[in-house]
This record gives structure tokens, C-alpha cells and sequence, in this order.
């Protein structure tokens, strides 16, 4: 019998929860205010007051830590890394503190679990982690010599959703040709070929979302990004975090503009509607990458919960293939059989090496 503390740290909470084997003995979301975040400089910063916070947690709700057999923790921004589970190493601890590819709380998680994972001499585990990259040599290339395409998205829910399906219907990951849609704050798309993330759709490029701005008209960012008092930060502000329904409502609530337009609102039917078209168009373009070989589309995430969105997304896709819906973000499941699966020798965890 295993007993695995999943950890999963955000900006703004960190989500632990304890599971007996598949079972959750508690899910907890330890909520983390600006004034409480404020002291730390960096993001590395906040290692001993979360890990602190962790344990304190666990004991309140009968666990302790003696007890646990294993780690598994939301993997960090690592250089590009293969799907699946990496065992936790001194590399992983070194490239997250001093050269990860970029600021984020999901950083600290691995730190973490390496220091509480020593102390007790157990195994600790990242799985499928945001920078999980697997695309195909022909899916990078862009009409710029200087710049690549990059595997990025919500690669933990997307891919335990194509694991699901695969269970479902009685066949191994490794047989499979589906499409996933990440449908949450981001909208992120993933084309699963023969055991492989082959194509990926990142939130960059591809359709707007609550907040992202998605895939825009280049000459159009040009213009945008060059005009005076635009810098690098309030471009990236303006994409990342203001753009989609955010842009047009001020809100990043699906619901609030899904109610707005059930009351009437013309202009949040037109933009809601133009989301879920531009989901079901990136579905088209993944399908393609395989001319069509899909045999399922798999809805996920946050969105998903709303029949009204998947219904439209549905509407203009499933000419591809069927349309099945998995609602909710799940990652904390994800993450602990994921790690189950290692543990019980289903998979083996791959070794992190750091780059300089």
C-alpha cells in the first residue's frame, strides 16, 4: 500500500493532497495572500515558508510524514523534458533554483519535495510537466529561421485525459490517435500519435482564452509592440493576462459572460461563440498533422463544465471524430497515478540532467 503526498504550487495557493493508493485521504488548497508573499524577493524565496506550510498541513489533517511513502510533485519550468515521471535529483533541485526557463511558482514544488523526500529517504517525482516537449521535427519549423515552435501546455490533465480514454476503451496509451483541448484560463491543444505528444498547441498561439490573447495578427503585434510607452512587460501583460474575455468584459469568468449572453448581451454571444470557434478550428489543424488519423476529440479543463461551450466546440469538430468531454483540471489525481504507476513498476522514471 502506498501513501503519496502530491504537491501542485501555484502564484497565489499551493494544492497538497495525500493519497492512500488511488484513494484521497484529504485535498487541501493552502491559500497564500500578497501580504504574506510580499517579504520574498524571488520566487525561490518562499522554499521554507510553503514547505513549512506543507507539513503543517499534513498534520492537521492525521498525516504524518513518517508515514508517506513516496513524493509527487507539479513539475517546474525545466528545460524541454520527455512525458512521464522524472525522479527528483540534485540537477532538478540546481536548475530550478539558479537557471529554470523562467519565474513561477511551480518551481518550487520539486525543491520541496527533495528536501522533504531526503529526510525520509523515499522516492520523489515530477510528472509531465509544463515543458514536456515531444514535437516532431516537422511540427517546429516556423517562417522564421530564428524562431521554433515549442511543446508547452497543460501537458499533466491533458495527457492523464488521454490515458482515461485509453482505459476506457480497453487499449494502451501507446495505440491511440486523440486530440485534447485544455480549456481553462489558457487554452492549450495536444495531438497523442502511437504513445507520443506529437503537436501541441500552445496558449501563445492558439485560440484567445479568459485572459490569453492567443494567436494574433503578426504585422498587427508589430504595430501594438512598437508604439510609445508599449515595452516588453506591458506587451506581455496585455497578451498574457488581459487579453480574451478579459479584453473585451473585464472578467475571466466564462460564467459571468455566458450569463450575459443568455440575457441578451449581443456582443458576449458573438465573442463567446468566436472562442469556442476558434477551439474547434485548432482541432482542425491538429487533425491534420496526421491527415485525419483521430479517433476521438477529448474536451477537459474548467470550460469543459459548460455544456453550452462544449456543445459549440462540438457543433463545427465532430465531422473529425467523436467528441468526448472529461470537465475539470484534475491534477492532483493525475499527479498521484502517475506517480502510482512508477511505483508499481507500469512505468520508469526518466533521469534529469542539468543544462548551464
Amino acid at each position: 500500500m502506498e501513501k503519496i503526498l502530491v504537491m501542485n504550487p501555484g502564484s497565489t495557493s499551493t494544492k497538497i493532497a495525500v493519497y492512500q493508493d488511488e484513494t484521497p485521504l484529504f485535498v487541501e488548497s493552502i491559500e497564500h495572500s500578497q501580504d504574506e508573499l510580499k517579504p520574498f524577493e524571488n520566487i525561490i524565496d518562499q522554499y521554507e515558508m510553503r514547505k513549512d506550510l506543507i507539513l503543517a498541513t499534513m498534520e492537521k489533517n492525521g498525516v504524518h510524514k513518517e508515514d508517506l511513502t513516496a513524493i509527487v510533485s507539479r513539475g517546474g519550468l525545466l528545460p524541454p523534458i520527455k512525458a512521464g515521471a522524472y525522479r527528483v535529483n540534485e540537477d532538478m533541485v540546481w536548475q530550478l533554483t539558479y537557471a529554470p526557463q523562467n519565474e513561477h511558482a511551480s518551481n518550487l514544488g520539486a525543491v520541496i519535495a527533495n528536501a522533504i523526500a531526503t529526510e525520509l529517504d523515499i522516492p520523489a517525482y515530477i510528472y509531465d510537466a509544463v515543458t514536456v516537449d515531444e514535437l516532431e521535427p516537422l511540427a517546429k519549423v516556423t517562417g522564421l529561421p530564428e524562431m521554433q515552435r515549442k511543446g508547452m501546455g497543460h501537458n499533466l490533465n491533458m495527457r492523464a485525459a488521454a490515458m482515461k480514454y485509453a482505459k476506457e476503451h480497453n487499449k494502451p496509451y501507446s495505440d491511440i490517435s486523440v486530440i485534447v483541448a485544455h480549456l481553462g484560463g489558457g487554452i492549450t491543444l495536444s495531438l497523442h500519435h502511437k504513445g507520443q505528444i506529437v503537436d501541441m498547441i500552445s496558449d501563445d498561439e492558439g485560440p484567445f482564452s479568459p485572459e490569453r490573447a492567443g494567436g494574433l495578427p503578426a504585422f498587427q503585434v508589430i504595430d501594438m509592440a512598437t508604439r510609445e510607452g508599449m515595452g516588453k512587460k506591458a506587451m506581455m501583460k496585455k497578451v498574457k493576462t488581459q487579453g480574451g474575455l478579459m479584453g473585451y468584459f473585464g472578467v475571466n469568468d466564462t460564467r459571468i459572460v455566458e450569463k450575459m449572453m443568455m440575457d441578451g448581451d449581443e456582443k458576449a454571444k458573438l465573442i463567446y461563440d468566436a472562442m469556442a470557434l476558434n477551439v474547434a478550428r485548432k482541432i482542425g489543424e491538429e487533425a491534420a498533422t496526421v491527415a485525419g488519423d483521430i479517433e476521438a476529440i477529448i474536451l477537459t479543463g474548467g470550460i469543459a463544465y459548460s455544456e453550452y461551450f462544449t456543445n459549440e466546440v462540438k457543433k463545427n469538430a465532430e465531422w473529425i471524430a467523436p467528441v468526448i468531454v472529461y470537465p475539470g483540471e484534475n491534477e492532483m489525481e493525475s499527479l498521484a497515478l502517475g506517480g502510482l504507476r512508477v511505483l508499481r513498476g507500469q512505468e520508469e522514471a526518466h533521469e534529469f540532467v542539468r543544462t548551464e
